[in-house]
């Protein structure tokens, strides 16, 4: 056998060794770097790369398509016919698979397809580590330590099938997260932003907002539990509403295991969820939000098919005008569920319609209300409410006639992201936000502010 290394040479040997029905290959190649720091000062750096496998194969049989899904990491040349063998065996092994479709064809083959993986290095940080050098001697001056990390990852993905289909996506992938603390370790904020390139993210900027943030900590007031006129920053509301998508899929909700199954059988689609006119979307060619334009499914789910690998993805509205459009759904899903194909994308966009900023929103506040900075332990209490519960984090501040009068306790909240939509009084100007919670895993997200008349804040939450 000659000796392949490059990915596209690997996944075509994976397709000419197997000896299936049909076969699927994804070869993901990962570069990685990473700054991290603490006390003003940076402590660690580092670079790394990898390379994961993935082979599906799939049996045709009297009873339906069974289909075998093996994934290795470190892939090499001597190691694809091995590779390539154990997933066959777990298809013959299998029973028909039920999401079971024809591989996906007709798909124009990407031009770079061929082409060297794209790769990141410490170079990324070249404009950023200075300015960030700069926040640090900021920050000692002015009495706060700053602590977090820069991480930016760079993914090519190489998709061939048994059908022709050779496809090629690079995903930039960039992260900041900063945290500000008093020298006595009193007072904590944090501020975190998502980038492709982190030639759009300023130290200095973000800096600025958790001295302020610490300045407002200064004065402690303790509230109790209760519902509290809120607004909830973009982060937070992204937490929520990824949730909410993860939580959207088609069957489940017209098997009646959802907040979205209509009482008494089929979905909600159609139904109004926000009096505002709130638009949830998702667009693999949103600007700035860039993610992969074709489906690229390690396993099978509810949410995703082995079989929609290579499946053009086009922008999709889940709600349009504040009514649901649509749930996420596979080809096999959307058979079974009469549905439109809707599969997942990753990136989420909310609008509102809103102008106003943040900091427009809390002046614009009349009485009391509550600003949070983030949430964080997010967890489902009821499926069929979605109702969440999780805590607040790093800074909850009362807002007094359109100013932040001091820092309050933290609480544990009790809400549906549903139920919060039908609430919302106003969504402020939609802006690219880091989610804090999902942010290993769900990264391209922009969403406004959202003012909720009566966050439930379910209990007091010492010492976090």
């Amino acid at each position: 056998m000659s000796r392949v290394s490059k990915p596209h040479e690997i996944v075509e040997r994976a397709l000419e060794l197997s000896t299936t029905d049909g076969c699927v290959v994804i070869a993901d190649e990962q570069s990685s770097a990473n700054l991290r720091w603490a006390g003003n000062a940076l402590t660690t750096n580092g670079v790394t790369r990898g390379r994961t496998l993935t082979v599906i194969a799939t049996v045709d049989g009297a009873q339906g398509t069974a289909s075998g899904v093996v994934s290795r990491s470190a892939v090499t040349a001597d190691d694809l016919e091995p590779l390539v063998r154990a997933a066959e065996a777990a298809a013959r092994g299998a029973g028909p698979a039920e999401d079971a479709q024809p591989l996906v064809t007709g798909v124009p083959v990407s031009p770079d397809f061929t082409d060297a993986p794209a790769e990141t290095d410490s170079g990324v940080f070249a404009e950023f580590a200075p300015a960030l050098g700069d926040a640090f001697a900021r920050a000692r001056s002015g009495g706060r330590e700053l602590y977090g990390f820069a991480n930016h990852e760079l993914s090519t993905t190489y998709l061939g099938t048994s059908t022709g289909l050779r496809l090629r996506h690079d995903q930039p992938t960039g992260t900041l997260e900063l945290n500000a603390k008093s020298p006595d370790r009193t007072r904590s904020s944090w501020a975190g932003r998502a980038t492709r390139d982190f030639k759009d993210v300023d130290p200095a900027e973000l800096d600025a907002e958790l001295a302020q943030r610490l300045r407002w900590a200064q004065r402690r007031i303790e509230l109790p539990a209760g519902r509290y006129e809120t607004l909830l920053p973009p982060t937070a509301v992204a937490d929520l509403l990824i949730y909410q998508l993860w939580s959207s899929t088609a069957r489940d909700a017209a098997e009646g295991r959802t907040v979205f199954s209509e009482p008494g059988g089929g979905t909600r689609i159609g139904e109004r969820l926000s009096g505002l006119p709130l638009t949830l979307r998702s667009d693999p060619n949103a600007p700035g939000l860039e993610s992969a334009p074709f489906v690229i499914a390690h396993a099978s789910g509810d949410s995703a098919s082995v079989f929609d690998n290579g499946l053009p993805l086009a922008p999709t509205d889940w709600l349009r005008d504040g009514r649901l459009e649509h749930l996420t759904t596979t080809r096999h899903t959307a058979g079974l569920t009469g549905l439109p194909v809707a599969p997942a994308i990753d990136n989420l966009v909310l609008e509102g319609g809103g102008e106003r900023s943040l900091e427009e929103m809390v002046a614009a506040t009349t009485g009391r209300g509550l600003l949070l900075t983030c949430m964080w332990y997010i967890r489902e209490v009821d499926p069929a409410t979605l109702l969440l519960t999780g805590l607040t984090r790093d800074g909850v501040y009362l807002v007094e006639d359109g100013e932040v009068i001091g820092e309050v306790n933290n609480f544990r909240f009790n809400e549906s992201p549903v139920d919060l939509l039908s609430r919302a009084s106003e969504a402020g100007r939609t802006e690219r936000t880091l989610p804090r919670e999902w942010g290993d895993w769900f990264t391209r997200a922009a969403m406004p502010a959202l003012r909720i008349p009566d966050f439930n804040m379910s209990s007091v939450s010492p010492g976090v």
